[in-house]
C-alpha cells in the first residue's frame, strides 16, 4: 500500500495524508500520538518522495538515501544520535550511507534531519521506503477545469 509522507514547514516531525478536504489536507503524526490536524495552502508542504539529495553527479531521490540507511542500520534506528553528534561524526556517518554526496551542497542540517526522518519512519512502521512511499499528485488543475 502506497501512503504519502509529509513533511511541513514550522513543524516537527513527519506527517501521513489522510484525506484532502476543500481547502486543506488532512494529516496524523508519525509521532505515536496519531494526532490529526488539517494543513493549508499557505502551509510549505513537502511530500518525503519529492525530495532528493545532491551528489557529485545527479541528485538522488530521498527513497533511495532512506533504503540505503536501512541497509546500513539493518532495519533499525541510526546508530548516530543527530542531536549529540559532531558536525565530523555527521558527515562520516553520512558518508557511509551516500559516498557521493556533495560535501558543499549538502549541509549538517540536512543529515541531522534525515536521520530524524529516518527514526521517526521506522518507529512509525514504515521501512519500506521505495514501495510504501508515493509522490504526490500535482494540483489538481485538472480536475478544477472538468468541473467548470
Amino acid at each position: 500500500m502506497q501512503q504519502t509522507i509529509l513533511a511541513i514547514s514550522g513543524k516537527p516531525g513527519l506527517y501521513k495524508l489522510v484525506s484532502r478536504a476543500k481547502n486543506s489536507l488532512i494529516v496524523e503524526a508519525l509521532d505515536g500520538t496519531h494526532r490529526r490536524q488539517p494543513a493549508f495552502a499557505t502551509d510549505r508542504i513537502t511530500s518525503l518522495a519529492d525530495i532528493a539529495m545532491f551528489t557529485e553527479t545527479d541528485d538522488v531521490p530521498l527513497m533511495k538515501v532512506l533504503e540505503s540507511m536501512k541497509s546500513l542500520e539493518e532495519g533499525k534506528k541510526a546508530s548516530i544520535d543527530p542531536k549529540k553528534a559532531s558536525n565530523d561524526d555527521l558527515r562520516e556517518y553520512f558518508a557511509k550511507v551516500l559516498p557521493e554526496f556533495d560535501r558543499e551542497r549538502v549541509h549538517n542540517s540536512d543529515i541531522k534531519k534525515l536521520i530524524q526522518w529516518y527514526n521517526i519512519l521506522v518507529e512509525a512502521g514504515i521501512t519500506d521506503f521505495e514501495e510504501e512511499m508515493s509522490p504526490t499528485e500535482g494540483d489538481n488543475i485538472d480536475d478544477r477545469k472538468e468541473k467548470e
